[in-house]
């Protein structure tokens, strides 16, 4: 017989109580058993372009995995495989050829799935910008560059979140299309990761130098649903910013329905994510500093010890 946990916690997105269930538990998914959500209710979102097609597949409590498709030669890519069945499932659903696997980063929810994935569908290439990564094939650096069919992907370096961190830049040749950027734990709709391995100096390189720099129509791919909590945040920090108030509407309304509140651009972050503005005087103000570093390091350690607010 499965064990199966009982319980009730409080909602950090939604302010509900939900139950917890657990069953048949290994050691890898102890986490996400006792942070359990009613993540089975997320709803997959495709979304389709001429060029490419990214298929997001929620996971364990907060994740996201994507399925990128190269719609010319119908190769795709999987992010994050951490749940491998759901995986191959969606790849069967759209009767593609799944021949890589990117990784953003080492910790067990992004890279936890590497090992079964390629036991279950032999020859992927699997790649990462640390040796922690399981199942690693080839190991990328700043600039690396590969190919997903005729998709082009740029590996870019962001340490800070881990040391290791990649996010992968794609986009097709004389296509009119907005490229797309998987982020990781780097930058999320409206937050950045913690700083687990590094500085405000890195990520401060990391959202404005490296990824602010990207073509602002750029879909911005996150690692977790955690939009709405980072939008609390960012009301706090900028209270008068009607971005913030807007999005944060639009991102209850789409949590309490199921769904997504991924992608975002590029453009958008600058607008009401504090950790894209901080060369903001708003932001700054807020901080007490006048240097957008240390204004980067203040709001992560505000961020840090933030209580949520029910509304």
């Amino acid at each position: 017989m499965p064990l199966v946990l009982w319980g009730t916690r409080w909602h950090g997105q939604a302010g509900r109580l939900c139950p917890v269930v657990a069953s048949e538990a290994g050691p890898a998914q102890l986490r996400a058993i006792f942070l359990h959500t009613e993540h089975e209710q997320r709803k997959s979102k495709t979304i389709t372009q001429a060029d490419m097609k990214v298929e997001l597949l929620p996971a364990l409590t907060d994740n996201y995995m994507y399925l990128l498709i190269d719609e010319e030669t119908k190769e795709a890519a999987i992010v994050d495989p951490v749940q491998p069945q759901k995986v191959l499932d969606a790849v069967k659903k759209h009767g593609v050829k799944l021949t890589t696997v990117l990784t953003t980063h080492h910790h067990w929810d992004h890279a936890g799935g590497n090992e079964k994935l390629v036991k279950m569908e032999t020859g992927l290439r699997v790649y990462g910008g640390d040796s922690r990564v399981g199942a690693l094939t080839q190991k990328v650096s700043h600039l690396t560059s590969l190919k997903v069919g005729s998709l082009n992907v740029k590996c870019l370096c962001t340490p800070c979140h881990t040391s290791g961190h990649i996010c992968y830049y794609v986009t097709k040749p004389n296509s009119s299309e907005p490229p797309a950027v998987f982020t990781g734990d780097t930058l999320f709709v409206a937050g950045c990761g913690k700083f687990f391995e590094g500085t405000p100096e890195e990520m401060y390189r990391a959202l404005i130098e490296i990824l602010g720099t990207l073509d602002p129509q750029t879909r911005v791919y996150c690692g977790h649903e955690y939009t709405i909590n980072n939008l609390k945040f960012a009301r706090h920090v900028e209270p008068n910013n009607a971005a913030i108030r807007e999005k944060l509407a639009w991102a209850k309304a789409k949590y309490d329905s199921g769904e997504p509140t991924i992608p975002s651009t590029i453009a958008e972050e600058f607008t009401y994510n504090p950790f894209m503005r901080v060369r903001e005087k708003t932001v700054q103000e807020h901080a007490g500093e006048t240097d957008p570093i240390r204004t980067m390091g203040a709001i992560r350690k505000e961020k840090d010890n933030f209580r949520i607010p029910k509304d």
